[in-house]
């Protein structure tokens, strides 16, 4: 069994990173996955009925025809609607969203392709004999509340915690920002910086105290040189500046300057953006 990843109970994963950080999240209950999905059943007969009603007024052209691609097409909403969503949201479709809920490598990697497209068209074998009686039982039966799409494709459903804003003056209290003496080469820092690129280097900062020295000093050091390549701020406000500092003065300018407080970041959630950046030599993106 990997050691990054092992159910410490029931209810819970744990992740641990390379660098000795162990994160859990509560794993999704057959009830919170049940209504996920008669939310997302809602919306998938929504869309069906749509399609039919459209494809049903060219029947009078070719009806064997149109008949025949009706069915095709019911059968295209059904699979293809978990694919897309979960793709496109990274794990979520609008129901798992609603709940607070996202489909995640039981190893915490990147949810591949391959994985997506698994877990949803063995959905097929999970709905056996119907209203997914066979997928719910193994739901039930297993300790990590995986249907026979999981087990295949190696995935879990996780609830998503709601996260507590961090205190920034607590973590930014007393710091000169050299930054800030140039506001318009902050302001580029801001519309380079991806919402995931703000959130991983906040965590890092948060959980500071939880790393080993080494890895602490390795860590900031790799994150100062990707910011640093992103804008490149003149010598005499950076070359005195160190790495967890210059990573400070970052998030200043990211979460507390005037112009980013209508900027909403998207942030994920603590466990994702440390996994992802943690594991992100351990599987190619």
């Amino acid at each position: 069994m990997d050691p990054r990843s092992v159910p410490i109970m029931n209810s819970e994963l744990l992740i641990r990173t390379p660098e000795g950080i162990a994160f859990s999240l509560p794993l999704a209950g057959p009830l919170a996955r049940c209504l996920a999905w008669a939310i997302d059943s809602i919306l998938i007969i929504a869309l069906i009925l749509c399609t039919v009603l459209l494809l049903s007024l060219f029947g009078w052209a070719a009806p064997d025809f149109v008949q025949a691609l009706i069915a095709l097409a019911v059968f295209a909403v059904q699979i293809g609607y978990g694919i897309a969503m979960e793709w496109r949201w990274r794990g979520q479709t609008l129901g798992k969203r609603a709940l607070r809920l996202r489909v995640m490598d039981v190893q915490g990697l990147k949810l591949q392709f391959s994985q997506v497209v698994l877990r949803n068209l063995l959905r097929a074998v999970d709905f056996l004999p119907s209203f997914y009686l066979v997928g719910g039982a193994a739901c039930v039966l297993n300790r990590r509340y995986q249907r026979f799409g999981d087990l295949a494709a190696n995935t879990v459903v996780v609830s998503l915690p709601r996260l507590a804003q961090p205190d920034l003056d607590q973590l930014l209290a007393g710091q000169f920002n050299s930054l800030c003496e140039h506001p318009h080469l902050a302001a580029r820092l801001r519309q380079k910086t991806s919402p995931g690129e703000a959130a991983v280097v906040l965590n890092a900062l948060l959980r500071r105290e939880q790393l080993e020295p080494g890895a602490r000093i390795e860590l900031f050091a790799e994150l100062a040189r990707h910011f640093r390549a992103l804008v490149e701020f003149p010598p005499e406000s950076v070359e005195s500046v160190g790495d967890e500092q210059y990573l400070r003065n970052v998030v200043d300018v990211l979460y507390r300057s005037r112009a980013t407080r209508v900027f909403r970041l998207n942030q994920p959630t603590t466990l994702e953006t440390a996994v992802r950046f943690s594991s992100s030599d351990s599987r190619p993106a």
